[in-house]
């Protein structure tokens, strides 16, 4: 991510350099620079945008907290485990170890942890809209392409759907206890496949 003052022969856009105002020039890489979220043309050729993809920015969502297994995939089997509710339409995943560290770590070349397809398969069966993880990845950093959990998710071979997003790279301290939250989803209205996004969780209770 690169934040410089915009300058032309013109104008200067840095007060500090003698510009009447400040004026900066953003080069984001959205999904490698910071939290973001994604909808379906991320994997599709298709002219769906984030601007239009969530059907709702407040939902009731559950945090759950996993230890991938063996350090390195997150299973249907342990999403199971932790009793996920059928009836709330957003999943926010922590992994362990959760240190403060992970939320500036640098992840290239370090094959993170990241869901399973049946993991993903089994969110998208529950009409989970919004998948929320501190990973940068749902699928390992190299897979050839194939991307299996973000295809299961939004269940492209039986009926895409639209409407669900991915959020990515979510850091989630320690302060905040599993259970429900109002999930908050912050995204700007972008014509492209993912946005920069900003989180907010609030406690909840499920009536």
């Amino acid at each position: 991510m690169e934040i410089v003052p915009l300058c032309t022969d013109q104008f200067t856009g840095s007060i500090a350099s003698g510009g009447i105002v400040n004026c900066d020039r953003l080069v984001i890489h959205t999904h490698g620079n910071s939290t973001h979220t994604e909808c379906l043309r991320h994997v599709v050729d298709l002219p769906i945008w984030i601007s239009e993809a969530p059907r709702f920015f407040l939902v009731i969502g559950q945090l759950l907290t996993v230890e991938p297994k063996n350090n390195t995939v997150i299973t249907a089997d342990q999403i199971i485990s932790l009793d996920q509710d059928p009836f709330v339409r957003a999943v926010v995943i922590r992994t362990l170890p959760n240190d403060s560290a992970k939320a500036e770590k640098n992840w290239s070349g370090t094959n993170p942890p990241y869901l399973s397809e049946d993991a993903a398969r089994f969110l998208s069966d529950r009409e989970i809209e919004h998948l929320l993880i501190d990973l940068p990845s749902i699928d390992p950093e190299d897979d050839g392409g194939a991307l299996r959990a973000h295809r299961a998710f939004w269940s492209l071979s039986d009926s895409p759907r639209v409407h669900a997003t991915i959020t990515e790279l979510c850091f989630i301290p320690d302060t905040l206890s599993d259970g429900f939250y109002l999930v908050q989803l912050g995204i700007l209205p972008l014509e492209s496949d993912a946005s920069p996004s900003h989180v907010l969780l609030y406690p909840a209770k499920r009536l």
